[in-house]
């Protein structure tokens, strides 16, 4: 080994310089070795560190609530939280925004993109809002004192019998955030245009709060549709999925046929009352817009009341997040806007390049004309409808019939029932099954039994109820009885025969309790496949493949 020393004044090697790539033995070794050293320590220290910071939060955050409930008390905390939306215990300018509106009556000019301004001379329609309230006898709890439900949780709900706004003349412009994405242009394409940020491992957005955020971007044109119905719609839900999704239907050179479902909520309630949160299954509807967003020839947007419950509710009783919540379900005969007609130029250009204030001359009003409109592409609008709710919930990728076609399918086919019985439906926002939908019913190995040996159905309780008492069908009447006779509350999922005799049936509650247990527990009622890691799924498969073995003597070969 060859080595250049430097030497220093008082003839002391201070430092070496390395030839040919080799070192003076144990002096660069032992330098690594110290700086391993210090890196271990380090890296060890990290998470330690990590660990003090966040106990000095914690116990900061602890310290603060502590002080806030002496300060405040329970109930002047839980209005504090509900402002305080990202819980550091302060409250920025866009939080204590809403008091502000409430003190004032003032509203700031909310923010919006290139894509929600409109033209100030572009055509203008009218929207009327129509809504029967709801039909307090179709809740379970609507009652004073009945499971301890008090007048001031539902005072919202009672007071609230008509539109916030009767009518609304808006800009055909705004509407342009319904028109699709570039690559969205064919016939039967979606595509989100308020996208859903939840999904069974974000959890849920809290429930004390009173005021929405504010909107933005494509979100303001339909928070202000909403408005019309109530001061305080939500436009993302609490729960899973939320946002809107829309659907061409009809498409030709000039026009779109575009349908829309948007997932959203109103809060009822104001301080001092607790939150109550009203929930329509779902708003849904049409629009027909020129391809270039400047004209609207027709819109419509309703809550479905096909169904006789449609509308979920759920109420906090205490001031915290953690307080014992109550949940009813009832039936909203009507809520929709509809545009009272085509969308018309505020200013209109003679021949000669003069204008003409269709809107204030005291001539006689312009009469515009209006073409009918021929599609050259089209679906029907309950694909549509399909194509939507497929958008949103993966497990209908297995086809749900109503209770009587399914059963009659399953006799064609010599085929089992796969019935799942539940308070609020199973693809709307009015659910008892979200978790049931967001995890097994829509696992792929699920999906692909189904699929292969069953034939599927879910139906209301009240639905069944109404089927038993029908004398006039006695073979119906019979299935519903024996359906009823099996569910428990909120969801009973069940393997039926053709003739409605129920051979396999699980509680939803139940099936949650065992899919948490770990295989090797004692006392799990299935056994877990190893080639699937998912409990839920694989426990499912079982409760699914156990009614087919309990089945196959009563089936015909």
């Amino acid at each position: 080994m060859a080595a250049d020393v430097d030497k220093s004044p008082d003839g002391d090697e201070s430092r070496h310089r390395v030839q040919n790539g080799s070192a003076r033995p144990g002096t660069c070794s032992a330098s690594w070795l110290r700086r391993g050293m210090w890196l271990l320590i380090l890296v060890g220290a990290a998470p330690l560190l990590a660990f003090g910071v966040k106990y000095y939060k914690d116990a900061q955050l602890l310290r603060c609530h502590e002080q806030s409930v002496h300060v405040l008390g329970a109930e002047g905390l839980f209005l504090f939280s509900s402002l305080d939306t990202d819980h550091d215990f302060y409250l920025s300018p866009e939080e204590f925004r809403p008091i502000v509106e409430k003190l004032t009556g003032i509203t700031p000019p909310t923010e919006v993109d290139e894509e929600t301004i409109h033209d100030p001379n572009g055509e203008t329609f009218t929207l009327v809002a129509k809504m029967q309230p709801l039909q307090l006898d179709s809740m379970t709890k609507s009652k004073d004192g009945f499971l301890g439900v008090s007048h001031s949780s539902l005072s919202g709900l009672r007071s609230w019998t008509s539109p916030a706004m009767p009518s609304s003349t808006l800009s055909a412009s705004q509407f342009r955030v319904f028109l699709p994405p570039k690559n969205k242009v064919d016939v039967g394409a979606t595509w989100w245009v308020i996208a859903s940020e939840l999904n069974i491992f974000t959890g849920y957005l809290p429930n004390n709060r009173y005021h929405p955020p504010t909107p933005k971007g494509k979100e303001v044109l339909i928070h202000s549709l909403l408005s019309m119905f109530h001061p305080r719609p939500f436009i993302k839900s609490r729960f899973a999925p939320q946002g809107t999704v829309a659907c061409i239907r009809a498409s030709n050179d000039f026009y779109f046929d575009i349908y829309f479902r948007i997932h959203a909520e109103f809060q009822l309630n104001e301080v001092p009352n607790f939150p109550f949160w009203f929930t329509p299954g779902q708003f849904t509807g049409n629009i027909v817009i020129s391809k270039d967003g400047s004209h609207v020839r027709h819109f419509h947007l309703y809550v479905p009341n096909n169904r006789s419950l449609n509308v979920d509710m759920e109420w906090l009783y205490g001031a915290s997040e953690s307080s014992n919540m109550e949940v009813d379900i009832g039936f909203l005969p009507q809520m929709e806007l509809m545009s009272t007609g085509p969308s018309t130029p505020s200013v209109i250009i003679d021949e000669e390049g003069n204008v003409i204030d269709s809107k204030e001359s005291n001539q006689d009003p312009i009469q515009f004309v209006f073409e009918d409109i021929i599609w050259t592409s089209e679906i029907s609008h309950q694909e549509a409808l399909q194509h939507m709710e497929l958008t949103y919930y993966p497990f209908k990728k297995v086809d749900y019939l109503p209770f009587s076609e399914a059963f009659e399918k399953a006799a064609a086919e010599n085929k089992l029932v796969h019935s799942i019985l539940l308070w609020g439906a199973l693809d709307d926002q009015s659910c008892s099954g979200r978790t049931l939908r967001e995890t097994v019913l829509e696992s792929s190995p699920v999906l692909a039994l189904l699929n292969q040996s069953f034939i599927s159905s879910w139906s209301l309780v009240k639905e069944l109820e109404d089927m038993q008492a029908d004398e006039k069908n006695p073979v119906l009447s019979v299935k519903a009885r024996l359906h009823l006779e099996s569910y428990n509350f909120p969801v009973e999922m069940m393997v039926a025969l053709p003739n409605g005799t129920i051979v396999h049936h699980i509680n939803a509650n139940y099936f949650l309790d065992q899919t948490a247990m770990k295989p090797e527990e004692e006392g799990a009622t299935f056994s877990f496949s190893g080639s699937f890691e998912d409990p839920s799924t694989s426990t499912y498969l079982g409760f699914l493949k156990e009614g087919l073995e309990k089945a196959k003597p009563y089936l015909t070969e």
